[in-house]
């Protein structure tokens, strides 16, 4: 699964509560979101840059990264892949899940 160096850099990275969200028959701008949480706005800057650094690796840069001055929403994008870093609760009160619900949950 092409999502594996994204989950497992995430992983590796200590983020928290990690879902993957298939959109593709949803939306043309990405096939899967993934969402991750962060404790704090260095945890989620450190999540940020160690899957940057891992996935650069494998020849992959991301296209966009935004929120990372602020670190309470970090969203990096991959073309394909569209990964959400939140500060916890940031995350609960956005609730992208709820929004992408119609999308089929993957397992990981």
């Amino acid at each position: 699964m092409y999502l594996s160096p994204f989950i497992n850099a995430l992983e590796d990275s200590k983020a928290k509560n990690i879902k993957a969200i298939d959109i593709h028959e949803l939306t043309t701008i990405a096939n899967h979101f993934l969402i991750a949480s962060g404790t704090s706005a260095t945890h989620i800057k450190s999540i940020t840059d160690k899957l940057i650094e891992k996935i650069s690796e494998n020849g992959l840069k991301p296209l966009r990264v935004e929120g990372y001055n602020h670190a309470r929403w970090i969203l990096l994008d991959y073309g394909d892949v569209i990964i959400h870093i939140f500060h916890e609760e940031d995350r609960e009160y956005y609730g992208l899940e709820r929004l992408w619900q119609d999308g089929k949950p993957v397992e990981l």
